[in-house]
């Protein structure tokens, strides 16, 4: 009975102990290369509506007494496919030409594509943040004016072309600050431009 008793604690102690070693562990940081690979870089064909609005529909942060965000539309899309969680962002490669802000002509389609899902019901009852990025070539300050102007391209594209309000879109330039691909200092996945939802 006492040799019962004995192994019975030893047994509960040294599980207590697991979970308390378990639950003290630090957690794992992602590497930049495993994070690249969470949010990759969607390009033509990738760009899709149902992929943006997957990618950028966020849990709502303001939820009720039931439990439902207020003024929060059907998690649904127009088919009645659910809509999960994503991530909150999504990477696109909209390309311009060297030192310029002017979007070339094949990318306006995909931010075309970005403007319905942004008024896509989901979508509708969040803000963005428009993050231009550019590669490392050439000094950070020019890079960081160069990857401003062209993510208020990107946002002033929006507004006037497909009526976005202004008030749900900010403008941020990154500079090179945060390559996709740092052992490729020219890689075009470093030159793009990065929505992020932002919780209202």
């Amino acid at each position: 009975m006492q040799i019962t008793r004995t192994n019975t604690l030893t047994t509960g102690l040294v599980g207590a102990l697991l979970l308390m070693l378990a639950l003290s562990a630090p957690a794992q940081v992602a590497s930049p290369s495993a994070a690249a690979s969470a949010n990759p870089v969607l390009k033509g064909a990738q760009v899709t509506e149902d992929a943006l609005v997957d990618a950028l529909a966020i849990e709502p942060a303001n939820t009720g007494a039931s439990g439902a965000m207020r003024g929060f539309r059907p998690a649904s899309k127009p088919g009645g496919a659910p809509v999960k969680a994503g991530p909150g962002r999504a990477s696109l490669l909209i390309t311009f030409a060297t030192n310029s802000t002017e979007l070339a002509g094949e990318t306006q389609g995909q931010v075309d594509t970005l403007a319905r899902a942004l008024q896509s019901d989901t979508l509708a009852g969040f803000s963005f943040r428009v993050e231009g990025h550019a590669d490392a070539r050439g000094d950070a300050g020019s890079n960081q004016r160069l990857s401003q102007l062209r993510a208020e391209a990107v946002m002033a594209y929006l507004t006037s072309k497909h009526g976005i309000l202004p008030e749900r879109l900010t403008a941020v330039g990154k500079g090179s600050s945060e390559p996709m691909n740092a052992a490729r200092v020219d890689a075009p996945e470093n030159r793009r431009v990065t929505i992020v939802t932002v919780r209202n």
